[in-house]
């Protein structure tokens, strides 16, 4: 495991003091935790730009539909031989 120095405003090592105490946790799993629910939820919001961008797309939603109708065929192949 690396080593990270950094330093942190008074007030916000104050917080972070007072709920690592709460949490009986040392200060740097709280800070380990934290950073690592921060860059999931930027993850998170990357991914979900994305869709959005896609969503726009008009290529996108082409190919989208025509893979929809593909696996609607599909669907109605199967129930066919299943009667």
């Amino acid at each position: 495991m690396a080593t990270f120095t950094s330093s942190l405003p008074d007030d916000l090592l104050q917080q972070l003091a007072k709920k690592a105490k709460e949490l009986k946790l040392p200060k740097n799993q709280l800070i380990e935790k934290a950073l690592s629910i921060y860059l999931e939820q930027l993850d998170r919001a990357a991914y979900i730009k994305s869709y959005k961008r896609a969503g726009k797309d008009p290529d996108m939603i082409a190919m989208a539909e025509e893979g929809m109708a593909d696996y609607f065929q599909q669907l109605q192949d199967l129930e066919d031989e299943t009667e």
